[in-house]
């Protein structure tokens, strides 16, 4: 449930770990009570079935004022394997030195709801080569030359290993000549290169301010600098390293709790288990334009997760748009003002409305009937998480 106090991420969906909560008609129960009691209404026998009565994905809110952690998701394999063998080692499920708290993978997805920057996979070493060069800096020839020698996917895991495995006095001692290196870049020879490397300097800088003494400023070296416009997205698979730096956005992943870090964090890093599971194979971003359908149908973001897919709907003051989905949904307004309208009439009950107001979400299960969102009240927007297409 929401505090009064500003939040990094509210989660929406039916995680143990914080599942939402229903409320209405004077009463209040968590969603994951509601599957729980009769998963084949609230998510359809097809779903409920593939799934074993667990809603496949979580829906949250995400608004990061500063760095969030850098971490990666296991593949499915590696989640089984790794659940497995913590449970083996009876390892408590809440400990702080837990890695696998279920056994399911966490691809996701981010759309943007305001400009939104982050960093995402290894780019190519060439680029890496380049940024370093800019730098100046002395103390990176020897990784620099290594780049250059071995510029795939071997020599990435050799410089990455080498800096987050870097003892304390050694780490202390290198960091502040990186960012000597960037103050110097963006006040002398930013402008003779045209700003290639402002962006990246600049977060490196604001990296080392937030987390002194991390390895994973460091990492940021190596990783593609990413800025979403609203509206656009990133998808994120198994192994894809990655922090979000500031912005506000809506996220979507399967329903998992499975986080290895890598820095930019006090909590616990798990050197050799994030190794395992990071994929080091360089390669650019694609940034992810929603498919527009027609008029009238919310456009949606195609990734090749099959247990989410994620809509959105940008709605012009007294326009509508039909919600139809043969599993349930969490609709979310992020913008104005919309109701929901459910016809009932066939059944004999009349027309059904519920109003969400900006940052507010609703729960449709399975046996809802069909949705229609509607401005009454100005423009609107609004996101619709369902299960993905392929699960039949």
């Amino acid at each position: 449930m929401p505090s009064e106090h500003p939040e990094a991420e509210i989660w929406l969906g039916a995680h143990p770990a914080d599942p939402a909560h229903l409320t209405g008609e004077g009463e209040e129960r968590s969603l994951l009570d509601a599957i729980d009691e009769c998963p084949s209404r609230e998510l359809g026998t097809t779903i409920s079935q593939k799934y074993a009565g667990r809603l496949p994905f979580l829906l949250k809110l995400l608004a990061a004022e500063e760095p969030l952690s850098l971490q990666a998701h296991p593949s499915a394999h590696q989640a089984k394997e790794g659940y497995a063998r913590e449970e083996a080692r009876r390892v408590p499920i809440d400990s702080p030195i837990r890695n696998y708290r279920d056994d399911s993978h966490k691809p996701e997805l981010i759309v943007a709801l305001t400009e939104f920057h982050a960093l995402a996979g290894f780019r190519s070493p060439k680029y890496t080569v380049e940024f370093i060069d800019a730098l100046g800096v002395d103390a990176l020839s020897g990784y620099r030359s290594l780049l250059a020698d071995q510029p795939d996917d071997a020599g990435l895991r050799t410089v990455f290993t080498s800096w987050i495995t870097l003892p304390g006095p050694a780490l202390d001692a290198l960091l502040p000549l990186v960012a000597d290196g960037c103050v110097r870049y963006l006040s002398t020879t930013a402008h003779q290169d045209g700003g290639r490397f402002v962006a990246e300097a600049r977060t490196l800088l604001e990296l080392g301010e937030s987390y002194p003494g991390d390895a994973g400023v460091l990492a940021a070296l190596l990783l593609n600098r990413v800025t979403l416009t609203p509206g656009q997205g990133l998808y994120l698979d198994a192994g894809n390293l990655h922090a979000y730096l500031s912005g506000t956005g809506v996220e979507i992943m399967a329903n998992s709790d499975n986080v290895l870090r890598g820095g930019l964090t006090p909590k616990h890093v798990d050197v050799p288990e994030l190794l395992r599971v990071l994929d080091f194979e360089p390669a650019d971003v694609s940034i992810l334009e929603p498919d527009v359908d027609t008029a009238g149908v919310p456009v949606v973001y195609r990734t090749p997760a099959s247990e989410f897919a994620l809509s959105r709907s940008m709605l012009a003051d007294g326009s509508s748009v039909t919600l139809d989905s043969a599993g349930p949904q969490i609709v979310l307004c992020t913008g104005g003002r919309v109701a929901l309208a459910a016809d009932t009439d066939s059944a004999g009950g009349g027309g059904v409305e519920l109003v969400l107001e900006r940052g507010t979400a609703a729960w449709v299960s399975a046996s809802d009937p069909v949705i229609t969102a509607i401005a009454r009240w100005g423009d609107a927007e609004i996101f619709a998480a369902t299960v993905g297409a392929t699960s039949g």
